[in-house]
């Protein structure tokens, strides 16, 4: 099976892996498209077996390989207003529009595409190709693959990540924790909320404490960190609770959001928000009413990506790209995971991630050809 990068693109984009629903006939299509050239991949199964990870070794068994990296899942095309149909690649004024175009398809199809070309060319050291689920909720499909990568594979010297970064070379990005809060408040009719707990009230109160810290956090933010923005943040995505103006809430339920910058731990911050509840907010909800408390749920967490010293992957992807800068993001992806394993990683892919999770998302036909050009310079790099 023989397929341009473009084709590879249509195929892969074709496949409506929203993360909320399975993505193993895609996988299933990439397992049957590498084997069609003698390769063979293994999948690590997702706990219900409803999704897979998939990764291959392409060339020799050794160890100083390159391993790329991407993501299978896209986020929903819900109500977003597309003018192209999503799931159908459409060229048009020099860009290919389609869902996960950019985000981060067009990645995965130049390396599949590529394929055949590395058979040719005679490789000393191998590709690891590694294609995850789930990447979009919290990168919670990459963790036991990468855990089975490192069991049976030769040890690679670089692992590139391939998330759309304009081709730069993106060596650090902010780690991330997430969690949910549902407060049990104690109801009673609004007139009386003299002897009931007001949950929604409760809640307002966290989430002021969340914006407090990071007001806290901006203050004493060092002006040279280089991201954006230059401080760990928190954040309420969604808060809901109460059924009636003049009923006190029972119940009420949000979600937060942690992005910490590489010399802090996302993690503490969850500590310090969950000693808040029990020794602060607890104890004032049930001087009212015992039965009332505070339950807090993990919800995901991603591993940040420190700037290496002297580190291999931004070694060779600079000398591939000719790119000198210092980029790091604020975003997440799956690069920690493979930095934690003890590989050394860099972010760098085409398209721009403003487009990423947009209606009529797409990457630029010059973008593409710059992915597919890295490709053919790191295939050379690795048969020389």
């Amino acid at each position: 099976m023989k397929l341009s990068s473009r084709e590879m693109l249509a195929r892969l984009i074709a496949f409506p892996t929203v993360s909320s629903a399975s993505n193993l006939d895609c996988i299933e299509f990439i397992r049957a498209y590498l084997a069609s050239h003698g390769v063979e991949s293994r999948l690590v199964p997702s706990p219900d077996g409803q999704k897979a990870n998939l990764f291959a070794t392409v060339g020799p068994t050794v160890e100083g390989g390159v391993v790329l990296s991407g993501h299978t899942d896209v986020v929903p095309v819900d109500g977003q207003a597309w003018t192209t149909d999503p799931w159908v690649l459409t060229e048009r004024d020099g860009r290919l529009y389609g869902r996960g175009a950019c985000d981060m398809k067009g990645f995965d199809a130049l390396a599949l595409a590529a394929v055949p070309d590395m058979l040719r060319a005679g490789l000393k050291r191998p590709f690891h190709l590694a294609l995850s689920y789930d990447e979009e909720v919290g990168c919670t499909g990459a963790p036991p693959m990468v855990e089975e990568m490192a069991r049976v594979l030769p040890t690679p010297s670089a692992v590139i990540v391939g998330e759309p970064s304009l081709m730069r070379v993106v060596t650090g990005h902010k780690g991330s924790v997430s969690w949910f809060t549902t407060v049990r408040g104690h109801t009673v009719h609004s007139s009386r909320i003299d002897i009931g707990v007001s949950a929604t009230m409760t809640a307002a109160r966290l989430v002021t404490w969340l914006d407090d810290t990071m007001e806290e956090n901006k203050r004493r933010a060092d002006p040279d960190n280089p991201f954006l923005p230059p401080w760990t943040t928190l954040h309420c995505g969604t808060l809901n609770g109460g059924i009636a103006t003049n009923v006190v809430a029972a119940e009420c339920r949000f979600v937060t959001e942690v992005r910490a910058i590489p010399t802090e731990d996302p993690w503490s911050y969850k500590d310090r928000f969950e000693a808040y509840v029990r020794e602060v907010i607890e104890p004032r909800m049930r001087a009212v009413a015992p039965d009332t408390g505070v339950d807090i749920e993990f919800r995901a967490a991603v591993a940040g990506l420190a700037p290496e010293v002297d580190g291999e992957a931004e070694r060779l992807v600079r000398r591939l790209t000719g790119d000198n800068g210092l980029h790091v993001v604020s975003y997440g992806t799956e690069a920690g995971i493979f930095q934690k394993a003890g590989w050394s990683t860099v972010v760098c892919g085409p398209g721009d991630i403003d487009q990423a999770h947009q209606a009529d998302e797409f990457i630029a036909v010059s973008e593409f050809e710059a992915g597919e050009a890295f490709i053919r310079r790191l295939t050379s790099e690795l048969a020389a």
